[in-house]
């Protein structure tokens, strides 16, 4: 029996390497899709309906959703607004030296 973080550093590599930083940055952004979905259905909105409320088409919100397509900040900003939410960013600076 092995622990998720030992299984993560045996396939995908240590926190650090490229495919584990894009393998955490994807799981993160599809965290966030699915927070999505279940706040729109908590809001009893279609997908139609939350499109409109934030000026898009049905199959953005879709494929947002589905974290199949990209989407701008703002476009973010106005969908979180729309299901009344508030959205809070933490930033992390990492070292940083010029070569």
């Amino acid at each position: 029996m092995i622990t998720v973080k030992e299984f993560k550093n045996k396939y995908l590599g240590e926190i650090g390497t490229e495919v584990r930083d894009k393998y955490e940055q994807e799981l993160k952004v599809e965290l966030l899709a699915e927070q999505i979905k279940q706040l729109r259905k908590e809001r009893n909105l279609t997908q139609e309906q939350l499109g409109e409320l934030v000026g898009v088409q049905r199959a953005q919100i879709s494929k947002l959703e589905n974290n199949t397509g990209n989407v701008t900040i703002s476009t973010l900003m106005k969908i979180f607004g729309a299901l009344k939410a508030k959205v809070t960013f933490e930033i992390e600076k990492e070292n940083f030296e010029l070569v």
